[in-house]
């Protein structure tokens, strides 16, 4: 396995994240991978696909990896019977590190986190369903997994369904090519807790919208929980029916807006707890004064300052976060799609005309994509709106685009890198 993840990516991020973790254990298809507690975190976010893609070039099977820190022991073996349990209660979609205690909570999420906390106490008896909605990165998939988490911790029996658009949309294509739906219906109108993430993706997928609309019917007259999120209210779900709109806001709508500093501060705190990172506060205190948009970015932010101490051989510190944070961040601007196409180009070096041609050499085609991207985050525009404005192109040719960028920022840290540095560039522009 080593051999291969030396092949999947460069030298530096072998030496530096990857080289240091060890194989510790195997239970059937399961890998436990074992990292220093500076660098968990990190690999989990960032390398946890090239591992399980290394594992199963290694293995020649599909493999679930594990990565754990120095405190980590040996599972029994799973064939002991005094180790049943409802397997209901186990969801690998399900990111543990995604709990209540782990959720800071100010004005901006208060009521969002609140009635996240009383569907995961009462199942179906209140708030049902509940519609978390914001901007991307204030923590609406957190909320998501510590409901699940809360329930698999505090009601084994349930059986509890995470996944985002993409997998619901994934799972009932799929049945539909194999002409056998039973087994989509059975993972998700089976549920007792369904938590659907990114609903706002389902805008131009008129089939599955009508399969939400019947599993949504199915859940809720038998009375199981429903919890729904997206980066718009139900109302400003434009492309979608009137009817699902009304369903989505039949229960309790809680919106997220961005942390403050005092909670931005805390965040930090508690992130550098968790990962066993020795920040000074001052360091923290700059970050929080810096990174003002998102906790997705100021988890990210603090990671690249460890991640560059580390390097370095330095202690984080408030010089090392200006020098690499730069200037104060401001509120986001208004961007637009030419906008993100003429700050793409040149970051590419490539000419915005080509954006919008049928011109398909690889670095066009990269540059196009990651556009597109961009487009779907930072605008309200609909998919097909945003294929119009690339050369008139059709919404499932922009889906892919997203697709493809988001499992690239998964897996390739330059590009990660090069669509984090044009988000942030054309969200504070002066």
């Amino acid at each position: 396995m080593r051999d291969e993840l030396r092949q999947a990516v460069t030298d530096l991020t072998f030496h530096v994240w990857l080289e240091p973790l060890e194989l510790v254990g195997v239970l059937g298809d399961r890998l436990f991978v074992r990292a220093p507690d500076h660098v968990r975190t990190l690999v989990e976010e960032r390398y946890l696909p090239v591992l399980k893609a290394s594992a199963k070039k290694a293995t020649g099977t599909a493999a679930t990896v594990e990565v754990v820190g120095d405190d980590w022991q040996p599972l029994p073996d799973s064939s002991d019977p005094s180790l049943d349990q409802p397997s209901s209660s186990l969801n690998v979609d399900l990111n543990p590190r995604y709990t209540f205690d782990q959720f800071v909570i100010g004005d901006g999420n208060r009521l969002a986190h609140a009635a996240a906390l009383a569907v995961a106490e009462m199942p179906g008896h209140v708030y049902n369903p509940l519609f978390i909605h914001g901007p991307p990165g204030l923590g609406k998939t957190h909320l998501l997994h510590a409901i699940g988490n809360f329930v698999s911790a505090h009601n084994p029996s349930l059986a509890i369904t995470y996944a985002t658009v993409d997998d619901f949309t994934g799972d009932f294509v799929g049945a539909l090519r194999r002409g056998d739906p039973d087994p989509f219906r059975d993972r998700f109108r089976g549920a007792d807790v369904l938590l659907l993430d990114d609903v706002q993706f389902l805008a131009e997928k008129t089939r599955t919208k009508e399969e939400l609309f019947h599993t949504f019917n199915a859940l809720y007259e038998s009375g199981k929980q429903l919890v729904l999120s997206s980066d718009r209210s139900p109302t400003d779900l434009k492309d979608f029916e009137d009817r699902l709109r009304e369903r989505f806001s039949s229960g309790l709508v809680a919106d997220l807006h961005r942390p403050d500093f005092e909670v931005r501060l805390a965040i930090l705190r508690k992130r550098a707890a968790r990962d066993l990172t020795d920040v000074a506060e001052e360091a923290l205190e700059e970050l929080a004064r810096r990174v003002t948009t998102s906790v997705r970015d100021l988890e990210g932010a603090l990671i690249r300052v460890v991640a560059n101490s580390s390097l370095r051989g330095v202690a984080p510190s408030p010089d090392l976060v200006r020098e690499l944070i730069g200037g104060l961040q401001r509120q986001p601007a208004v961007v637009t799609i030419t906008d993100i196409q003429t700050a793409v180009a040149d970051s590419f070096g490539v000419p915005a005309r080509s954006l919008l041609d049928q011109d398909r050499r690889p670095p066009i085609v990269m540059a196009r994509q990651v556009a597109m991207y961009l487009a779907r985050e930072l605008t309200d525009e609909s998919l097909p709106a945003i294929g119009q404005a690339f050369g008139g192109r059709n919404h499932s040719t922009v889906l892919n685009a997203v697709r493809r960028i988001a499992r690239a920022i998964e897996d390739d840290p330059p590009i990660a890198a090069t669509v984090d540095n044009l988000q942030q560039a054309l969200t504070h522009r002066a």
